[in-house]
């Protein structure tokens, strides 16, 4: 059975673009090559595989028969006005345990309103906002039967009403529902500048023995003041120097390259996951000094 801490060290999300190239460099053997040493764990979209049989399920399993996999959801839409959706989430809860998958995380946001939305919004920053949405992360979690993630969003239009910054949301929400913290490195860079705020002193308030999981990826810059999160670019510096910081504050934790659109070929993509193994392995030997 797969534990957390199965979940270690740098991952990939296992897009179908790459799973023939991930396949080809293992060849007829069992072990992982060396070009592709530094994934650790893959990441999925459960929705993209709840209910896959034939060809899919089967090239699911060799997957899971070789790697640790987290699950990362993209629709149950912890801060809408719809009812949670329970039906869902008891064959979230099936699908794990068949593919004994450790870790479920989703976006601290909400996606439908009387039908699915095609983009994450932004919840209101306000006390009821904390209290309704912790309430539907408790749920989610009594349901599951474990303890989630839940990731800080991008957005680019500020919700209309807001009483607190969205850090100061994100750790009350956190608090109230007891759940882990999903940390997106890309994010806290993309708000920064479509908000103008620091995004090193917002790093810096962040309740770090909550964080579980991160994810660093790449987006377009549409403008001076205007970042759009497509996770179709390479990673640029400010984002790898946060994720640098980040280790050097909190230590180091399980962190995954996301790429979901313009996906070059895996060697391409290889080293970015190296680099994030480097930063690891930088801050490890410290950690290791000291203890």
């Amino acid at each position: 059975m797969a534990q957390l801490r199965d979940i270690r060290g740098a991952g990939l999300g296992l897009k179908r673009e790459l799973m023939p190239q991930i396949q080809v460099a293992f060849g007829a053997g069992e072990h992982k090559p060396p070009q592709i040493t530094n994934i650790d764990f893959l990441e999925i979209a459960p929705e993209n595989w709840i209910g896959a049989g034939g060809r899919a399920a089967k090239q699911l399993a060799w997957f899971t028969e070789r790697f640790p996999i987290a699950c990362h959801g993209l629709c149950l839409s912890l801060g809408g006005p719809d009812p949670l959706n329970e039906v869902f989430l008891q064959r979230v809860k099936q699908f794990l345990e068949q593919h004994q998958i450790p870790l479920y995380t989703e976006h601290l946001s909400y996606c439908s309103d009387g039908g699915y939305l095609y983009d994450l919004l932004p919840i209101p920053f306000t006390e009821d906002a904390v209290k309704y949405v912790a309430a539907r992360i408790r749920r989610t979690q009594d349901i599951l039967g474990r303890r989630i993630a839940v990731e800080n969003a991008s957005f680019y239009v500020a919700a209309p009403i807001s009483e607190m910054d969205e850090l100061t949301f994100i750790k009350a929400v956190l608090e109230e529902a007891d759940c882990w913290l999903h940390l997106d490195l890309n994010n806290i860079y993309v708000n920064s500048v479509n908000f103008g705020f620091d995004p090193h002193a917002f790093l810096r308030g962040i309740p770090g023995e909550r964080i579980v999981y991160a994810h660093v990826a790449g987006h377009d810059r549409e403008g001076p003041d205007l970042v759009i999160d497509t996770h179709g670019q390479d990673v640029i510096d400010p984002v790898w120097t946060l994720l640098d910081e980040a280790y050097a504050m909190y230590g180091e934790f399980p962190t995954l390259l996301e790429r979901d659109t313009n996906i070059p070929p895996l060697a391409s993509l290889m080293r970015e996951v190296d680099a994030i193994a480097a930063l690891q392995a930088k801050h490890r030997q410290p950690a290791l000094a000291a203890r």
